[in-house]
């Protein structure tokens, strides 16, 4: 046997017996308007297959999915998968203009993809417009077959997806908003699996109720998937054990009170070690940006123990015990939470880096074109808001999706002269020049060799106000490896870096005036998005997005796009 023939012999065996168990997953996904009733009115809201929340996807480490999405809705839509790597499968991604051209009302499209070396809880959404609103579901991915969590079995698993629902259709809420250039009108409630619960009205009946037995451990799978807030949440009376976020295993810490920002996931174990009775469930938001309005409501679902259940015994169910949820304001505990991460194994960080990028995010005011009447510039001071990142406000594509123009060579769809660095330095987080408020608009792409080393600092700036963004990655996890407040310095901060044992992350929360460091290497060729999850800023433009050149061989090269992808 030749050499090369030995080791495609030693591939195939490894690769036969790591996918003698995998499994082809197929779905249907029917984007469909269904009635849905809450806060006592009935809305024509947008769904899957007539559920609200979406179907919950349960696969194992190295299954593939194939999800056919028909387009019945009157919107056109796509599906991300929030998290997936999708090596090589930058088709079956998702972002709007991105990777394809949306799925018009009546056409259809199917995802293909298998998800490999990832464990824990992701999620699904659809990323056209404010779709995401409602249209999402939980992504759980087990072991393969075999193989075990590293922490005790759960005796049972609850996917807890937090949400953010409008009294009114959220698409029609973001059109108004993108019309007048002011801020959208925020939420008027948020949800724990779609429902309000006990404290808005007409939402009692239907609260969601968890049930818990005496002594026994279960895994609450969080997801954050409200459209524009990061959110607290705390069981009242019980600690919460992490063990996981964004499908990689961490540490486990103890801890009183999560936050997540938008996209981010969390395992966390519970134990019924509490008096048997009922316990509220409780999230609400944290908001960092001063002086923005939000909502200020508070979302209840019920741990209930089994015996002090009333479904059996029609009694008079005790009321549940409130927890105390952190102030809106409170930094510091998102702070204390945020930096008790960890991945659970030794990193493998990269060290040496090929590309240093500095990357400033923030707000920004556009002035009003002369030809645009006041109502359509109702911004601070009749301005119109904006979003940018080094400077440059993100503009999609209409015609071509980004990825189709850079795979057939289309000219004129995008650049790739992204910055490096902010054009301009300047104190972030201090007193900024009105001057830099107006950013570029433009769509231009960082381009990165195949392999290549990156680290990121991603800076917040108070042009207009500091806040917390949660900055997430499509096609890439990568590792925090430090965060703090102020202006990045790398003489004072380099210092922080853990090149040990950093989580690993999809989605970051880069602090209120402050700055994170990522590092991921660039081993997925195709083009990846990186945004703010706030939904309001990826439409205001806080984004940008990388360009990863093909490498060697198949292996290293991106897949040709499926024969069904929508065109423009």
């Amino acid at each position: 046997m030749g050499v090369f023939n030995k080791f495609s012999f030693i591939f195939l065996v490894i690769f036969l017996s790591l996918s003698a168990n995998a499994e082809v997953q197929r779905h249907r996904f029917v984007i469909q308007a269904t009635k849905v009733k809450r806060l006592c009115k009935t809305h024509n809201t947008i769904t899957v297959n007539g559920m609200f929340p979406g179907p919950t996807l349960e696969i194992k480490n190295g299954d593939t999915l194939e999800v056919q999405v028909v387009n019945k809705a009157r919107y056109n839509v796509t599906i991300h998968w929030h998290g997936v790597r999708q090596m090589r499968t930058g088709w079956a991604d998702g972002p709007e203009f991105v990777t394809q051209c949306p799925i018009r009302p009546g056409g259809s499209y199917t995802y293909r993809f298998t998800v490999q070396g990832q464990e824990g809880t992701l999620w699904w959404h659809a990323h056209s417009s404010w779709l995401r609103a409602t249209v999402y579901g939980a992504l759980i991915i087990r072991p393969r077959e075999g193989k075990s969590y590293p922490f005790p079995k759960p005796k049972r698993e609850t996917p807890i997806l937090l949400g953010e629902w409008w009294d009114a259709n959220p698409i029609d809420v973001v059109r108004e908003a993108t019309r007048t250039g002011a801020a959208p009108n925020v939420s008027d409630a948020y949800t724990i699996n779609a429902q309000p619960g006990d404290l808005y009205k007409c939402s009692s009946k239907e609260t969601t109720v968890v049930s818990v037995d005496s002594g026994e451990t279960n895994l609450l799978r969080v997801i954050n998937a409200a459209l524009n807030q990061p959110l607290f949440f705390k069981v009242a009376n019980h600690k919460l054990t992490v063990v996981g976020a964004d499908a990689s295993y961490t540490k486990p810490f103890t801890t009183s009170v999560l936050m997540l920002g938008p996209g981010q996931t969390t395992d966390v174990l519970i134990r019924g070690d509490q008096p048997p009775s009922r316990y509220y469930m409780a999230a609400r938001a944290y908001q960092s940006a001063q002086n923005a309005p939000f909502d200020n409501t508070t979302t209840t679902a019920i741990l209930e123990y089994k015996s002090a259940s009333c479904a059996a015994k029609k009694c008079n169910a005790p009321t549940p015990i409130m927890p105390s949820l952190p102030a809106y304001n409170d930094t510091n505990t998102v702070t204390a939470f945020s930096q008790s991460f960890r991945s659970r194994e030794k990193a493998e960080v990269p060290t040496d880096i090929d590309e240093s990028l500095f990357f400033t995010i923030g707000l920004g005011l556009n002035n009003c074109p002369p030809n645009f009447r006041k109502r359509r510039c109702q911004g601070p001071n009749g301005t119109r808001f904006t979003a940018s990142m080094n400077n440059v406000s993100f503009v999609l594509p209409r015609n071509f999706s980004l990825l189709q123009a850079h795979q057939q060579g289309i000219p004129g769809v995008f650049t790739t002269d992204f910055p490096a660095n902010p054009p301009l330095k300047f104190d972030y987080t201090g007193n900024v020049s009105r001057s830099l408020f107006q950013p570029v608009p433009g769509t231009k792409l960082y381009k990165l060799k195949y392999g290549s080393r990156v680290q990121i600092v991603l800076q917040d700036t108070s042009i207009v106000t500091p806040e917390n963004h949660p900055i997430h990655l499509h096609g890439y996890d990568f590792y925090i490896i430090a965060e703090g407040f102020g202006n990045f310095d790398p003489k004072r901060d380099t210092s922080k870096f853990n090149l040990v044992d950093p989580p690993m992350r999809n989605t970051v929360g880069v602090p209120v005036n402050g700055w994170a460091v990522i590092r991921f290497v660039a081993d997925n060729p195709g083009v990846w998005i990186m945004h703010c999850h706030l939904d309001v800023h990826i439409n205001w433009g806080l984004a940008m997005a990388f360009l990863v050149d093909n490498g060697v061989g198949e292996l290293q090269t991106i897949q040709p796009p499926p024969p069904d992808l929508p065109i423009c």
